[in-house]
């Protein structure tokens, strides 16, 4: 008689899963990853307040040039031409309109040109300082007898963003106003 065989029973094999893990250098490399991540955002973020910054200072000396004109333009003629009145009451020593120093006027140095138009014979030069004093640099001697002026004004500074000398100007002619 046979016997019985025992049917063999392959046993299923018993997978133990594998323990996951990061190594050290593994978390090292995450961690430089996000650091030079945040340090970029954190420059981006740097360079667009310096821009900022930069407009700003454009903004001011364009208002400042602006300022001044309007000023100038609305003297009497006489009052223009005479070198003490713009001395003493446009350009006095740490003017704004406000008569307060602004940050900006602490960095510029402006420049006001005033001389007889089409042919000059001297100008009249007025130059402030980042200080805030005013020298007259030159004075023309027949601004008295001239029908039109030629005024110069221009604001000079160094820029913050990459420290570039900068200079915004603009020139105006003026007549006295008299009718032929």
């Amino acid at each position: 008689m046979a016997l019985p065989t025992r049917k063999r029973v392959n046993p299923v094999p018993v997978y133990t899963k594998p323990e996951r893990a990061l190594t050290l250098v593994e978390v090292m490399v995450a961690t430089m990853l996000v650091a030079i991540f945040f340090a970029s955002i954190f420059e981006l973020n740097a360079l667009c307040l310096r821009y900022m910054d930069s407009s700003k200072e454009s903004l001011a000396a364009l208002q400042s040039v602006q300022d001044r004109a309007e000023v100038l333009r609305n003297l009497a003629f006489s009052d223009l031409t005479t070198t003490s009145f713009v001395r003493d009451n446009v350009m006095p020593a740490n003017y704004t309109p406000d008569q307060t120093p602004t940050l900006f006027s602490k960095k510029a140095t402006e420049v006001v040109k005033i001389k007889q138009y089409p042919t000059a014979n001297g100008v009249t030069q007025f130059t402030r300082l980042p200080n805030g004093t005013v020298t007259t640099d030159s004075v023309a001697t027949n601004l008295g007898l001239a029908q039109l002026v030629k005024v110069d004004i221009s604001v000079s500074w160094t820029m913050t963003l990459g420290r570039r000398a900068r200079t915004e100007q603009t020139s105006s002619i003026v007549s006295n106003g008299t009718k032929k």
